[in-house]
């Protein structure tokens, strides 16, 4: 982030690209070998790392959005068994109330704002109205 400029500020949608969402894409309806190297393909967040989850804390962002399964690494790494499989989940859904967007494919976006120098755009992303879901698929549109 710091290579690139860029500053997350309180209210912030926060963007994720790592290109996973543009592998599944390019390895739809490949063989089974093409489309288990995904598993281990793109980076993610650590779930675990109370740093990671103290600064998404005191960061003020609004969401947390990647182009991945989880935003998180799925599965988190060992930890206490007491605690949550998914704990960036925890964190953000229950305790800070940070909704998280999964599976965006930011690619095309990811590429336009680095041809332009640029990593702020407008994002708009109303769900789906579900009463009583527990998550809502979601239309994204960034306006550069």
């Amino acid at each position: 982030m710091a290579a690139d400029g860029v500053v997350v500020e309180p209210g912030d949608m926060l963007c994720i690209h790592t290109g996973f969402a543009a592998l599944i894409l390019e390895s739809s309806g490949k063989d089974r070998a093409a489309q288990e190297f995904l598993n281990e393909a793109c980076c993610a967040l650590d779930g675990r790392d109370p740093a990671l989850l103290e600064w998404i804390s005191q960061s003020g962002i609004a969401a947390l959005i990647a182009d991945n399964y989880a935003v998180e690494s799925l599965p988190a790494r060992p930890g206490p068994s007491s605690c949550a499989s998914l704990p960036l989940h925890e964190h953000c859904l229950f305790k800070r109330g940070i909704p998280l967007g999964e599976l965006w494919h930011l690619s095309p976006l990811a590429a336009w704002l680095r041809a332009h120098r640029r990593n702020r755009f407008l994002l708009t992303a109303p769900p789906l109205r579900l009463p009583g879901a527990v998550g809502s698929p979601t239309t994204p549109v960034a306006t550069v």
